[in-house]
């Protein structure tokens, strides 16, 4: 089973979204967006990287363009795809084509496409702390602050964001799937990565125990092989 970070923004919550719990069961749409237009960029050890061939999966309000990773993990692309970071020029994609990107996984319920739903479980919660400064002194308008954001981890996500709460970060664990998290926890452990079992990584591990080790490598650089 793999783990993977996933940002649920406030506003998709607070329009239509399910509060959770650590250890609930979840399906939501996932899309690779481009890291540098949420909240302003930064997002390092949060990064999702994916290499696969890319398809398109017919749905009631058209063909939506998808990833089927190498790892196991399918998520939406974005349209157009040089926006996810790739790690090579991707020139013009068409289904077939594989390609190497990296962006950050988002809950999405408002693109108005049928997106891929990904089951999983809740192994952490952490709320998103930005600080946001006007762009003009008097402007009304208000950007994100590079270097103020923060993370906490909470049990459960709430329905309603204080002001200065973007969101969550979640860590999801799908089944059928790897990442250099899953890679990273096993080093933690000191699992084998040849022939371990699915999942191996957390067995064992209590949800309290695990969402803390989880939390201190959502802030750690990715090593090891780029499987995610």
């Amino acid at each position: 089973m793999g783990l993977w970070h996933v940002f649920y923004e406030d506003w998709q919550m607070e329009c239509c979204g399910t509060p959770f719990r650590l250890g609930d069961e979840v399906s939501w749409p996932l899309l690779l967006s481009d890291a540098a237009g949420v909240l302003g960029g930064g997002w390092h050890d949060q990064l999702t990287r994916i290499a696969g061939p890319v398809a398109d999966v017919p749905g009631k309000a058209g063909a939506t363009r998808v990833v089927r990773g190498e790892t196991g993990l399918t998520v939406a692309l974005q349209e157009d795809p040089v926006g996810v970071v790739p790690a090579e020029d991707l020139g013009e994609v068409t289904p077939g084509d594989r390609i190497h990107a990296v962006g950050l996984l988002t809950a999405e319920s408002h693109t108005g496409a049928d997106l891929p739903a990904i089951q999983g479980r809740v192994r952490a919660i952490q709320v998103v702390t930005q600080g946001f400064a006007e762009t003009a002194p008097g402007s009304g308008t208000r950007e994100p602050v590079a270097g103020e954001r923060s993370l906490r981890s909470v049990r459960e996500c709430p329905k309603w964001f204080a002001d200065a709460d973007a969101g969550v970060l979640v860590t999801l664990e799908v089944p059928d799937t790897d990442s250099w998290l899953s890679y990273a926890l096993r080093e933690n452990r000191g699992i084998p990565h040849e022939g371990a079992a699915p999942g191996a990584e957390t067995e064992g591990l209590p949800p309290e125990t695990l969402a803390a080790v989880l939390e201190i490598l959502s802030r750690t650089p990715a090593e090891g092989p780029e499987r995610s």
